[in-house]
C-alpha cells in the first residue's frame, strides 16, 4: 500500500544518509557517525528522528536483536521522485518538465550528463511506442 509522501527534514535525511551509505544500524551505531562526540542528549534525538521516519514509512525497524536494528525502507531515488514530484505540484501545476527544464539550464551538464539523458530519454521514447503513446 502506498503511502502518501511525507516532506523530510535536514536531520531525518542525515540519518537516511547513514542508513543507505552503511546498511542497516542501530541507534547507537548511528549516533556515534552523527555525532562522534555525543552523548545521551545526541542518542535521544536519534532515536527521536528513527521514530518519526519510521511512522513515514521511511525507516524498518528489526526488534529481533537485543538492540533494535534500523534499515532504509526507501530508497534514495524513491525520495528523490517523491520530493522533485511535490516541487512540481507546488509550483508547477504537476508538471515535471519546467522543473527539469530548469534544472538542466540551470547546470552546465558535461558531455556525459549530457548523453545520459538522451539515452534515457530515447529509452522511454521506446517503452512508450511498445505502449502504442502517440506524440
Amino acid at each position: 500500500m502506498a503511502r502518501t509522501p511525507q516532506d523530510v527534514t535536514r536531520t531525518e535525511l542525515a540519518v537516511l544518509q547513514v542508513l543507505w551509505d552503511q546498511g542497516p544500524a542501530t541507534i547507537r551505531q548511528i549516533t556515534d557517525t552523527l555525532y562522534p562526540e555525543g552523548g545521551a542528549a545526541h542518542y535521544a534525538t536519534v532515536q527521536k528522528l528513527l521514530d518519526r521516519l519510521e511512522g513515514k514509512g521511511l525507516v524498518a525497524r528489526e526488534r529481533t536483536a537485543a538492540a533494535h536494528t534500523f534499515a532504509a525502507a526507501a530508497g534514495r531515488d524513491e525520495l528523490i521522485g517523491r520530493r522533485l514530484q511535490a516541487v512540481a505540484e507546488q509550483l508547477c501545476g504537476g508538471s515535471l518538465t519546467p522543473l527539469l527544464t530548469h534544472l538542466v539550464k540551470a547546470k552546465r551538464l558535461s558531455a556525459r550528463e549530457r548523453q545520459d539523458l538522451r539515452d534515457l530519454i530515447d529509452e522511454l521514447d521506446k517503452k512508450n511506442k511498445g505502449k502504442g503513446e502517440r506524440r
